[in-house]
């Protein structure tokens, strides 16, 4: 079952999105050689509670971080810890904010230094499907149109996506229904309606898409070792259009929902 939120239940989710922003924008200052994950996540932790939100991520099924926090080759769900960052790392990041019963989730990969042209490239492509998706996301189009601009960008650029992970509804849980596949044909699946909040998240390597679990039972690495990328936006479908409740890029936002 689909909950749509209604434009007020949106506004609370998007001041949600605003302390994850900030958040965000925060750790983008703190990501540099010799700063371990666990350092960024407890800064993250700090901020959003002096924010009176919550991290969504925290006790999350058992999950013992506020963020995740996946180096190169980890796909998602990195637990933080002693892993220290150096020069031609890249880091995915994945914060979620609860404020107020109401949750919003994100990510994004953030290189540490100069990295190769591989990772660069990665990155931008990476980032440039999930604007492509947010296109999509309108009432009136279905959900295999926001998956198909994923895969279609990705793949015309050379990289695999991930396709035993999805993104997912989310509202007053983090997810909900539906899942959200980063590939598939056009024009088919569930009809977007107004009011519908979607968690789309591409998840992408520069390999093969195969992934395997880590020993931790958490973290998600790609099989063949290739570096991955992990870029994430909460969208709201409204009837002017798509509305991203967690923008780190204004201006790309106000481009997407025009």
């Amino acid at each position: 079952m689909i909950v749509t939120k209604s434009p007020a239940e949106i506004d609370k989710m998007a001041a949600a999105g605003a302390i994850l922003v900030r958040t965000m924008d925060l750790l983008a200052g703190k990501v540099r050689p010799g700063v371990t994950t666990l350092d960024l996540d407890r800064t993250a932790e700090k901020f959003i509670r002096s924010q009176g939100a919550t991290p969504a991520f925290k006790g999350y099924r058992g999950f013992p971080g506020s963020i995740c926090a996946s180096p190169n080759h980890m796909v998602v769900h990195g637990i933080p810890g002693k892993f220290k960052l150096k020069r031609g790392d890249v880091l995915s990041v994945d914060v979620g904010v609860v404020l107020d019963g109401w949750v919003a989730d994100a990510a994004r990969t953030f290189t540490v230094g100069e990295v190769s042209p591989v990772a660069s490239k990665l990155l931008e492509v990476t980032e440039g499907s999930l604007f492509k998706a947010v296109e999509q996301c309108r009432p009136g189009n279905r959900l295999g149109d926001v998956s198909h601009a994923v895969q279609e960008h990705v793949e015309a650029n050379g990289f695999s996506i991930v396709r035993s992970l999805v993104g997912h509804g989310i509202g007053r849980s983090m997810h909900e229904e539906p899942q959200i596949p980063n590939y598939g044909p056009p024009g088919k699946g569930v009809p977007l309606e107004e009011g519908m909040v979607l968690a789309v998240e591409p998840m992408v390597t520069a390999g093969r898409h195969m992934v395997r679990m880590g020993d931790d039972g958490w973290a998600i690495y790609s099989q063949d070792g290739s570096l991955a990328a992990h870029f994430e936006f909460t969208i709201a479908v409204t009837a002017q259009g798509p509305r991203i409740l967690t923008p780190w890029h204004e201006s790309k936002a106000r481009v997407a929902a025009a």
